[in-house]
């Protein structure tokens, strides 16, 4: 018979048995054992029920070894005047003195073992019977079965003690009841996060409560794989506030640091004992970052982060994903998302200068390239803020700065060569694009800002060439905007660097341009500004805007160049060819209006004051041409005194700059401009009298002029006199002028060329 083997949930100690002789009865006795493994369930009671008694004595056999019970060498040492059962019975008695837990547990869940008769189980493992015997006596042996089985221990149909499983799962319920994330728990969490001395397990459990509820986002059920449950709004909420305001100074007084503290964080004497739960809190914090899309949001978790940054610096592997995700925001989130993400950014760089500056320069490159593809008025001030903080990240080490930007700039070169040699459509379009004008703006204002140190002074030369070659590249009309956007940036660097660069030809150079001296065709009524555009379409060039805003950058391009230089010794000289070039096209010029030729007429005299100015300053000095010192001088004190042309540029930057720069910004709704209305009419086809109610808009709206044109187009195929073949020439404009938009919109993204492996 097999004897079912009983599970408990309390931990049986083992008993320290007396060294007495114990008769091989007492080696029969069950002794249940709890299963330590908990969670397996146990199979079939009913299978369990039929273990070997031999299974239980050889247990007991074990346990005596332990309690130090001195065994018998003979198995079956039996004796007629029942020693053996007064031995068992001792053993049962000295049982109940050292271990009553033991002794009562076996009264309450198995009494028959304690009745236990271990003759019969002796006879039955030792004594094996002849067949002769059992076939002689069938009758006694059929006695002894039915005694044997009142004898063997039987479980009981009911067990009180459930099993492993079952006691685990009971256990998950009250813990899920226990676990769940409250208000009060919360405000009992912030109140031990405001002591003096925090506790560790505090701590710890916030960190677990941001993991289940980030687990909890993510769509994780397993309960038991979260160590909280968090459920509700006002539970998540409240566990992020909790983080980012009081985890942090919590954190900071566990550790002994304090603000002004010098010392490093994984430098504390009790830094070991939360390291591996700041590693998880700072990973389940990048992970929110990432889930995260309200600007409100990002700037809280931000600020938390800007505020930890000595502690995830400690943590080298961190480090690349937080940064990726920072660059991510950088260019790509809101004005003061983009701030916050940026001080993060320079902050991690600086602590971490020698191993993560060269990876980020790379990725934050890559990330303003491909955000500056499209330049509008709304995305303009994004791009502007990306090149100058890229600027001041590259001007942290200009030493390592130097292998990128030398890569950088070639790479514009390549494609520059390409365009020059290929003249190709494609090829023209990885150059004339804003992602390649706006690398430029980059460089150019780096180079500019770092003029006082030596290690990219010999990269001027480099990008003022391409800069040049990148306006002879297509020298047209349609193209104007871009000509001039890159000569504002040789300006800059020659101002900035005080290095002379030949810029006059470029600007004058467009008033010989026959497209520009035609008349014009068009009016148009909103100004046009060349701020956001490479490009103009062939209805733009026909418009009196273009003209408008050439002659305005004529003016502006030239009155800043000659300003920057009215105070060298050598700007007489400098001025000569473009006052002659001017005074030419003021006499000769066709189309010029009133307008233009004052202007052009006041910058004329401005340099030509400006010439007689220098002139006579210069003659009250006699110093010769290699003295190079007392040039440099001499220029310094007329600069710092005034010069004409300086004074009258700074008055025209604050007037009329200032209103470009608005106009570029403000939206074109036509509701801005008061333009006149006349009374509606109705056609008198209908034969319908005029009535004045109902006001009409004078210049109709580009929308309105698509409906008229659609309501025509079948009155005129009715009309005899009308030649099939005028529409054509429309279409034809239409098809180039699509093209030529194509020509800009369907630009080369130069990112995917810009890999530091190709090199």
């Amino acid at each position: 018979m097999k004897v079912k083997k009983v599970e408990s949930k309390k931990t049986v100690t083992k008993p320290n048995w007396a060294e007495d002789d114990l008769s091989d009865a007492a080696n029969n006795e069950v002794v249940p054992q709890k299963k330590k493994d908990k969670g397996k369930k146990v199979k079939n009671l009913s299978e369990k029920s039929g273990k070997v008694a031999k299974n239980s004595s050889e247990k007991l056999e074990k346990v005596a070894k332990n309690g130090k019970v001195k065994k018998k060498k003979s198995k079956k040492q039996t004796s007629d005047d029942g020693s053996d059962a007064e031995d068992y019975g001792a053993s049962l008695d000295k049982l109940k003195e050292i271990d009553p837990e033991f002794y009562k547990f076996l009264e309450q869940n198995d009494k028959k073992l304690l009745k236990f008769n271990p003759d019969v189980d002796d006879g039955e493992e030792n004594n094996v019977e002849s067949e002769s015997e059992k076939n002689d006596d069938d009758d006694e042996n059929e006695n002894e079965e039915s005694d044997d089985e009142e004898r063997v221990h039987r479980p009981l149909a009911q067990l009180d003690v459930a099993s492993d499983e079952s006691d685990f799962e009971d256990e998950n319920n009250t813990a899920r009841k226990d676990n769940s994330i409250t208000l009060k728990l919360l405000k009992q969490w912030q109140g031990e996060l405001a002591q003096d001395r925090v506790p560790l397990d505090v701590i710890k459990n916030v960190i677990l409560a941001l993991n289940s509820t980030l687990l909890t986002l993510a769509g994780e059920n397993d309960a038991s794989v979260k160590a909280y449950q968090v459920e509700g709004a006002a539970a998540f909420n409240g566990v992020v506030q909790l983080c980012v305001l009081h985890l942090e100074p919590a954190i900071r007084r566990f550790l002994g640091l304090h603000q002004k503290t010098a010392l490093q964080p994984h430098k504390c004497k009790k830094w070991n004992k939360i390291k591996s739960a700041l590693r998880g809190y700072f990973t389940d914090i990048t992970k929110l970052l990432e889930q995260v899309s309200s600007a409100n949001i990002l700037v809280v978790l931000l600020k938390h982060i800007h505020q930890s940054i000595p502690m995830i610096t400690s943590f080298t592997s961190l480090l690349k994903p937080i940064l990726k995700r920072l660059v991510t925001i950088w260019s790509t989130g809101e004005e003061t998302v983009r701030v916050l993400a940026f001080l993060c950014i320079l902050r991690i760089t600086r602590s971490q200068q020698m191993t993560v500056l060269s990876t980020v320069l790379k990725a934050m490159y890559l990330s303003y390239v491909r955000n500056s593809k499209f330049v509008s008025p709304n995305t303009l001030p994004a791009i502007n803020f990306m090149r100058r903080s890229l600027s001041e990240m590259f001007a942290l080490d200009l030493n390592v700065s130097y292998q990128h930007v030398f890569l950088y700039i070639r790479q514009l070169a390549i494609h520059l060569r390409n365009a020059m040699t290929l003249k190709k459509k494609e090829s023209y379009q990885a150059v004339y694009n804003w992602q390649y004008i706006n690398s430029i703006r980059l460089w150019s204002e780096l180079l500019a800002t770092t003029s006082d140190k030596a290690q990219l002074q010999p990269l001027i030369y480099p990008l003022v060439s391409i800069i040049t070659g990148t306006i002879k590249l297509i020298p047209t009309a349609q193209y104007f905007p871009l000509r001039f956007h890159c000569i504002r940036s040789l300006i800059q660097l020659s101002k900035e660097t005080r290095t002379f660069i030949p810029v006059l030809p470029f600007i004058l150079e467009v008033l010989k341009s026959n497209t520009f001296n035609q008349r014009h065709s068009k009016v148009s009524m909103k100004p046009l500004s060349f701020t956001c555009i490479l490009r103009l379409s062939q209805n733009q060039l026909q418009e009196n805007g273009f003209r408008d805003e050439v002659i305005e950058s004529i003016v502006g391009c030239t009155l800043e160049y000659m300003a920057q230089e009215s105070h060298t010794i050598s700007y007489p000289d400098l001025a000569v060819p473009a006052i002659i070039q001017l005074k030419h096209y003021l006499k000769h010029g066709k189309n010029i209006n009133a307008n233009y030729r004052s202007k052009l007429k006041l910058l004329v005299d401005k340099m030509v004051e400006n010439s007689k100015y220098v002139v006579s300053e210069r003659g009250r000095f006699t110093f010769e041409l290699h003295d190079t010192a007392s040039i440099n001088a001499w220029e310094t004190q007329l600069r710092n005194k005034g010069t004409p042309l300086l004074t009258y540029y700074e008055n025209w930057f604050n007037t009329n700059v200032a209103v470009q720069k608005r106009r570029a910004t403000t939206s074109e709704n036509m509701d801005e401009y008061e333009l006149p209305k006349v009374l509606k009419r109705k056609s008198k086809e209908n034969g319908s009298e005029e009535k004045s109610d109902g006001p009409v808009d004078l210049f109709p709206s580009d929308e309105d002029e698509e409906e008229l044109e659609v309501e025509k187009q079948p009155k005129k195929k009715k009309s005899k006199k009308q030649k099939p073949e005028q529409p054509k020439p429309i279409a034809n404009n239409a098809a180039d002028d699509s093209d030529n938009d194509s020509f800009v919109d369907d630009g080369i993204d130069i990112v995917k060329d810009l890999d530091l492996d190709e090199w």
